[in-house]
């Protein structure tokens, strides 16, 4: 049985760590001198971990830490997860996390294994060979990152950590942040990266909802603070994965994560654009990516949106922008397909009034349903979905507004109250119908009935009623 170890007093830590620090601003450059270099002879890590009760702690049990704390555990290591929050701990306990169904069935088996164990202590971390942090790195209203949930962690990781440990982060952050906020502090207090401590970044790789690629499968990217400490980090990671590729410093590792989601956002941007620019030619854009897709070299697939919803994509390249606008580095591109999908929720309330108006409608009272509202499909996660954006902009322009998802019972009505998922759709006889998410096994034959489908998935079969974004 999985134990539970409660600390009361470790979110008032928290807080009073975060006071003073959760500004992005603060950080500065830091010199080097609190590194060894690689020849230096370290301080052995334990074969077999037997100096600690725990083979690794995760930091953090959300998305990502709870997958990567049940695929260590997995392999066979004793594993502490830990997470400030006594809820998410109730909801891991009670098995409600929202997971994979294959990362469900670890669960299940974790729970009954005395070798995992969950709590809010986060002292714990002095006794962990290994303690590896994954807590989100959101942004602000104004799109400048929030590191106050990261400081927090580091901050108290440091205040516990031990000599011969490995720390590694990762959380998707600026480049320096592993410096930052893990090898200087820790060398105030006598630990020194690749000497007598082992501090490293790895980028987490975990797709929420999408189940074709195990834990173990994605090839990770690691680098260390020093080169040794990149191989410490190395060894751990190879123990749960089938690939591992080291690059040379843990800023390299820290810029490919910015670099991979960077991609994805600057291509998610271009594709949205030809599909406008595809609308006002009269051709179908989804003809034109799939014979482009048909070339075996440089090209990759990406399908255009209502929006970029979730923790990454919509945040991340922020992170990028925000450090190069303190070097007084402009990035055009990036600046450019960021404002680009910021809009995309817009576009979609814009065609949503021209079909009405087409039809001798306004926005005004007409009776709106949005199909699915997570960010993703098969996910209940509705972290920067666009349908929240639109929802509250046809709500500012008294829209009656509706909505459709099981895997989201409620979300916000755009007026700070909630809307609750409505359970037979046809019969609520919209006006217009916008499917914005699409999950696994929905039946959709109802939109066959409805006046004016307006199909921002790009996914749904032509026919008369239905249009594209």
């Amino acid at each position: 049985m999985v134990h539970i170890i409660k600390d009361k007093t470790l979110e008032m830590v928290f807080a009073a760590q975060t006071q003073g620090q959760d500004t992005a601003d603060q950080t500065g450059v830091v010199e080097t001198e609190w590194l060894r270099d690689s020849d230096a002879q370290p301080a052995a890590m334990p074969e077999d971990s037997g100096e600690f009760r725990f083979d690794v702690a995760i930091v953090g049990l959300g998305y990502v830490g709870l997958p990567t704390a049940l695929a260590i555990s997995t392999s066979g290591r004793r594993v502490v997860g830990l997470d400030v929050s006594e809820r998410r701990l109730s909801t891991i306990r009670n098995q409600q996390a929202d997971l994979l169904d294959s990362d469900k069935v670890r669960l299940s088996e974790a729970l009954n294994d005395p070798n995992f164990v969950i709590s809010s202590d986060l002292s714990l971390v002095s006794q962990a060979a290994a303690v590896i942090v994954c807590v989100p790195t959101p942004v602000d209203p104004y799109l400048i990152p929030d590191l106050s949930i990261l400081r927090s962690a580091c901050a108290a990781v440091v205040e516990h950590a031990v000599a011969g440990q490995l720390l590694m982060l990762t959380s998707t952050t600026y480049v320096g942040s592993t410096r930052d906020m893990l090898a200087q502090p820790l060398a105030e207090r006598g630990l020194i990266a690749g000497s007598n401590i082992f501090v490293a970044f790895s980028p987490e790789r975990i797709n929420p909802g999408v189940d074709s690629f195990s834990h173990e499968d994605v090839p990770r990217v690691v680098g260390g603070v020093t080169e040794t400490c990149g191989k410490v980090a190395e060894d751990l990671l190879k123990t749960v994965t089938k690939s591992v590729y080291v690059v040379p410093s843990a800023d390299a590792a820290e810029m490919t994560k910015l670099v991979e989601n960077t991609f994805r956002a600057v291509n998610i941007a271009l594709a949205n654009e030809f599909a406008d620019i595809c609308q006002e030619l009269n051709i179908e854009v989804i003809d034109v990516i799939n014979a482009a897709s048909t070339k075996p070299y440089g090209f990759m697939r990406f399908t255009p949106g209502p929006g970029v919803g979730g923790h990454c994509i919509p945040c991340d390249p922020h992170y990028l922008l925000w450090q190069l606008r303190k070097s007084r580095m402009g990035s055009p591109v990036i600046e450019s397909a960021m404002a680009g999908i910021a809009s995309r929720p817009h576009h979609v309330v814009e065609r949503t009034r021209r079909i009405l108006s087409d039809r001798d409608h306004r926005v005004s009272f007409a009776k709106i349903l949005i199909v699915g509202v997570a960010y993703k499909p098969d996910v209940e996660d509705l972290r920067e979905s666009p349908a929240l954006e639109i929802i509250a902009a046809l709500a500012a322009e008294d829209a009656d507004v509706a909505y459709v998802d099981h895997w989201c019972p409620t979300a916000p009505d755009g007026k700070g109250g909630v809307l609750v998922s409505i359970e037979n759709p046809a019969e609520w006889h919209p006006d217009v119908v916008i499917v914005h998410t699409r999950h696994t096994g929905v039946d959709l034959s109802w939109l066959e009935d409805v006046p004016v489908v307006l199909d921002t998935t790009y996914q749904l079969a032509p026919a008369k009623n239905i249009v594209r974004l």
